[in-house]
């Protein structure tokens, strides 16, 4: 490109070639060769020897007997370093004549002429500000002086000192270049606050920097030639004071990550190889968004002693958006069969991001009008600038494919409260429904309770709603104690509450650090959690101090604040840390939307009313109505133990030799089936299975039995029996030997008991403890709980092709288990009025999913409620309507019932009843059946609760495990179950990979040894293994139990560190009790017990 000759520039030369001397060289008659000449040749020699170099690696390989495929992988990777270097060279040149030229290029573009184009041009609210970039140019050489400066007498030294092998790092060559910063474009926004002055600079740097660095001990170069960096700047002048300078500081920061391109040199070229490019460019990002990018910014204090400098570094949040993700209609269709012959679908998700937040939905597969249902709670900094965006994308196993995308500024969020709404997906087809709840921080505690209340009738995945945000600023600390040999730490923070943690920066040789950085929690239920403080050294192994703070202290706080010095634990006798807690509760204003309504809350279903009507439609009910029937189901649990004196069917050699039978037993029971495992060649099998089926009070009911032998082609009879469900029911409890019928010989010993529901979650936890004990290794896991579901209508359904009502049906899935109701012909407020009832295992991890279908319409919505949300409410019940995910609403009742065994270990009886052995008969005796003694297992309940006593015996120097030890009599079998272990010693820098291994003395053969499997480093490991060893009662008296607690020494070794080991003589231990103990840990010579 030509450029017009600048004013104040010199004539241009004539073109003349200048005069020479014409002196020969003595009389030689030839001219001496040129400066020209000589450049000339050297250039053809350095290019010769250019292309010579491309040829050294192809001989090196052939001479070291490489294969070609060496040399083409070098050659494909030289390509692709030599594309994406001349890309970059591209841009940069492009970007460069556009800002020297910007007018003139404008001009052409806009196809007008020089002169009718003004010399600034206005856009509606953003103006360009070339006064500012006159200054930024004519103060560009200075900053560069000072980065150079900064550069060689800050950084370096600081580079130097950092690490050993740096000594010789030296910045060789620092300029900024002539190309400075330009401000393409400025916005001011009007503010709502007086002391405060917003701005958006739309900022574009395309810059010839060169700065190359050099460590000469390893002669390495690296450098950076030439930079791209595009963005927009927010800067922040607050507060404004009526004292010069007027304003007090000023604030900046990035709303969203700016794009940056990096030209390297030396050996950084590395970095322009596909691949490393981009990853270079995403951590050189990160490092700058850690510090300029919301929500983090740069503070600059104008005036000294200014006050609320961390509230201006870090204030508090605008608000929060929660995000519903319904669902998408529409989208176009990426997958092709058949080399594009056959038109496939899309396997939809979608990328959810404000600013730095992002979230990524599940992916719906072969769907066009997927329903996600999610749900995503973000933090809002800055009204206006920040924007919602959602691009959705189809899955694929190499890349995914683009299907639109939309942006939303979170101002009209704000502006609305509430917005539901289908957006378009601009650069695709389709559209995305969206609905954005505006939620106000409020300090005011009297709130949470109608938050806690709301929150309970919305179904979230995959988090649940908060209630309130904590902002933790992190200010200093002061008296960190010292390393060992009296070093300075180098002290950061861990900050946890619940599962999620949060680090600060480590601030190096100091045990006074100050960090001053900001953290932002979301709390589900603040009354009951906690924020966990962990002050450690940089290396994580060494903690300096811990602090554990209730966050119900907050509720009862001015403003719901804390800002004060707090004592440290496992610290120093001065060591202290200085924060400040800020809580606010989420808040949005219902009264103008329609809510899902919850039990004690009023919701008027207005759209259901027509306009003008005098006849008022029928108030919506708040509960369900089930029938009495509802919730009065019982679970019988059947142990299959033995058989006696079978007849023997199996014939050998034509009939003339007789064998024995391979037994099975059959049962069916309340419309379901069950079958033992078939025992080989015995007369007198022994099961040992457990099964367990929801049964009710309907009369005439009957347990059917029959015993099978096993057979190639049909199977043997072996006998029947049939057992009358309303004894069972009536007594609570049988255990007898049943004679088979139909056969001259057999009988069956059975155990039946009938387990009632219970709406108390007090006893639980010894459920599950009595229920590990008397599991037995042939049968499934023990239900801990009966599940009752009374499912009655829905309302809102989403209609069919926007106009059409579904006929849908719903599906209640609790694990393996499903329960499918009847489908309703067109109509989008369903009435079901069906029930269903699902054994519960663990109540504490499993979960309740209900999904609503339409008949060839697919997924209407789905609610998935956590059984543990059941344990915390009253009377174990929720009864109530649930939100769906996309549309609708369904009125629901789900209850749980704890199934407590009289039988087994657990009394029946509630909390204000006396835990005297006199009551365990109480319940059969009111039933009219006959009284039963108690079982060898009968005292396991009186030793549970005691087994973790808090009046425990300190914890020996190895540490402890937990053991139960107990003796099934009816099985004859040697029971123990290995829980846990604590406190265990740390040899050396590394944590152990503890585990377990078990031993019956004097046998110290593969068949008595049991090991748990190994835990990865950890001092208080979690095992919970149940062993069991088939030996008579005086056998196992004569027996002694060996535990030793061993780690791994190393991964190559074969070698077992013993952490520690105890010895039991069964002998000296009451088997009959099976309770859970802490034992002391020992040394291989001293093995003691509890």
């Amino acid at each position: 490109m030509e450029h017009s000759p600048k004013e104040g520039a010199g004539p241009e030369p004539s073109g003349q070639p200048p005069a020479t001397d014409s002196t020969r060289d003595g009389g030689s008659g030839v001219p001496p060769a040129g400066p020209g000449a000589a450049s000339e040749a050297l250039a053809v020699l350095t290019s010769f020897g250019r292309r010579l170099l491309v040829l050294v690696p192809v001989y090196l390989a052939g001479a070291a007997g490489l294969s070609v495929g060496f040399v083409l992988f070098g050659l494909a990777l030289y390509m692709g370093w030599r594309r994406v270097r001349d890309g970059k060279e591209r841009s940069l040149r492009a970007a460069r004549q556009l800002l020297d030229d910007e007018e003139r290029i404008t001009a052409e573009t806009l196809y007008m002429s020089h002169r009718e184009l003004p010399a600034w041009v206005s856009f509606p609210d953003v103006e360009k500000a070339e006064w500012l970039n006159k200054i930024v140019a004519q103060v560009w050489p200075f900053l560069g002086q000072y980065m150079e400066k900064l550069l060689s007498e800050t950084v370096a030294p600081a580079v130097r000192g950092a690490n050993p092998h740096l000594q010789t790092f030296t910045f060789t060559h620092v300029e900024l270049g002539e190309k400075p910063v330009r401000i393409i474009g400025v916005k001011v926004h009007p503010s709502q606050r007086k002391d405060q002055i917003l701005l958006d600079l739309n900022v574009s740097y395309v810059g010839d920097v060169q700065i190359d660095v050099e460590v000469k001990k390893y002669f390495c170069k690296a450098g950076v030639k030439g930079m791209q960096l595009h963005g927009v700047l927010r800067v922040i002048l607050e507060p404004l004071t009526g004292d010069l300078p007027i304003v007090g500081a000023v604030s900046m920061f990035f709303i969203k990550r700016p794009t940056l391109d990096i030209n390297w040199t030396g050996m950084t070229n590395l970095l322009d190889i596909p691949g490393l490019s981009s990853l270079s460019d995403t951590m050189i990002m990160d490092s700058i968004a850690a510090f300029l990018v919301l929500p983090n910014r740069l503070l600059v204090p104008l005036v000294p002693d200014l006050q609320d400098v961390a509230q201006l570094r870090s204030p508090l949040p605008r608000g929060i958006i929660r995000i519903h993700l319904l669902a998408a209609r529409g989208l176009s269709s990426k997958d092709k069969y058949v080399k594009g012959l056959i038109e496939g679908k899309s396997d939809p998700y979608a990328l959810v991001r404000v600013g730095t937040q992002t979230f990524c939905s599940r992916v719906i597969d072969e769907e066009l009008n997927p329903h996600w249902g999610e749900t995503y709670e973000v933090i809002v900094h800055e009204v206006p600038g920040q924007e919602i965006e959602v691009e959705v994308f189809d899955k694929d196993p190499d890349k995914d494919d683009f299907l639109g995308r939309m942006k939303l500024d979170v101002g009209k969020v704000l502006q609305a409260g509430v917005l539901d709404n289908w957006y378009p997906l601009q650069g695709g087809q389709g559209q995305v429904h969206l609905r954005l709840e505006w939620l106000s921080l409020l300090p005011d505690a009297e709130k949470l309770d109608q938050v806690l209340q709301w929150n309970r009738g919305i179904t979230s995945r995959p988090e649940p709603p908060s209630a309130a945000i904590l902002v933790v600023y992190l200010d200093r600390a002061q008296d960190l104690p010292l390393k060992k040999g009296n070093k300075e730490p180098n002290p950061m923070v861990q900050l946890s509450v619940q599962d999620v943690t949060q680090e600060s920066k480590a601030t190096y040789s100091t045990n006074s650090p100050v960090w001053e950085e900001a953290f932002r929690f979301f709390l589900q239920d603040p009354r009951s959690q906690e924020l966990d403080v962990q002050v450690k050294d940089d290396s994580r192994a060494l903690t300096l101090g811990a602090l554990t703070l209730p966050l119900a202290r907050l509720l009862t706080a001015s403003e719901l604040t804390l800002d004060q010095w707090f004592q440290l634990s496992s610290s120093g006798p001065n060591s202290r840390l200085y924060m400040k807690l800020v809580m606010r509760i989420l808040y949005l204003d219902y009264s103008e939307i329609r809510f899902p309504t919850v039990p004690g809350t009023q919701d008027w279903d207005l759209e259901s009313l027509e306009a003008g009507s005098s006849v008022d439609a029928p108030p919506r009910p708040y509960h369900t109505t089930p029938n009495s029937h509802f919730g009065t189901e019982n679970v019988l649990r059947i142990h299959v133990l033995e058989a006696q004196d079978l007849i023997a069917k199996d014939r050998f050699l034509g009939g003339l030799v007789k064998g024995k039978s391979d037994p099975y037993v059959k049962l069916k029971v309340a419309g379901r089936s069950f079958r033992t495992h078939v025992v080989r060649e015995d007369l007198n099998p022994r099961w040992n299975e457990v099964f367990e089926v929801i049964v009710t009070s309907i009369p005439g009911q009957e347990l059917e039995i029959e015993v099978f032998d096993k057979d190639l082609d049909k199977d043997d009879f072996l006998g029947r029996y049939k057992v009358s469900l309303t004894t069972v029911l009536n007594s609570g409890f049988l255990d007898e030997w049943l004679a088979l019928e139909d056969v001259p010989s057999g009988r069956l010993h059975l155990r039946l008991e009938r387990l009632t529901p219970r709406p108390t979650a007090a006893e639980l936890e010894e459920v599950l403890q009595v229920n590990s004990l008397i599991q037995t290794q042939k049968s499934s896991e023990l239900a801990a709980a009966l599940l009752s579901v009374y499912l009655e209508r829905a309302e809102d359904l989403p209609l069919r092709k926007g106009t059409k009502p579904p006929s849908p049906y719903a599906t209640l899935t609790v694990g393996e288990t499903s329960h499918k109701t009847k489908t309703v012909s067109q109509s989008s407020a369903p009435v079901w009025e069906e029930s269903a009832s699902f054994l519960i295992r663990k109540p504490h991890t499993e979960s309740l999913e209900l999904q609503v279908r339409g008949e060839g319409t697919g997924t209407l919505g789905s609610v998935s409620l956590p059984l543990s949300e059941l344990l915390q409410a009253d009377q174990l019940c929720l009864d109530h309507w649930f939100a769906l995910s996309g549309q609708g609403q369904v009125l629901m009742r789900a209850q749980l019932g704890i199934l407590v065994s009289q039988h087994s270990g657990v009394e029946a009886h509630s909390h204000s009843y006396s835990h005297s052995s006199s009551s365990l008969n109480d319940e059969p005796e009111a039933l009219g059946g006959p009284t039963y003694p108690a079982s060898p297992v009968l005292e396991v309940r009186h030793r549970l609760t005691h087994g973790d006593s808090p009046s425990e015996a300190p914890v020996g120097p190895l540490g402890q495990v937990k053991l139960t030890v107990w003796y099934h009599s009816d099985e004859q079998k040697l029971i123990s179950i290995i829980h846990s272990c604590r406190a265990l010693r740390q040899n050396g820098r590394d944590l152990p990979d503890p585990y377990v291994s078990v031993l019956l003395l004097p046998d110290k053969n593969r068949s008595t040894k049991r090991k748990t499997p190994q835990k990865k480093r950890t001092l208080n490991p979690e095992f919970n293994e149940r062993f069991e060893w088939d030996l008579p009662l005086d056998g196992t008296l004569r027996r002694k139990l060996d535990v030793s607690v061993k780690s791994n020494s190393s991964f190559m070794s074969r070698e077992r560190e013993l952490l520690g080991k105890v010895q039991l003589d069964l002998a000296e231990i009451d088997l009959s009790q099976g309770a859970a103990q802490w034992y002391d840990l020992m040394d291989d010579r001293d093995k003691g017990g509890s």
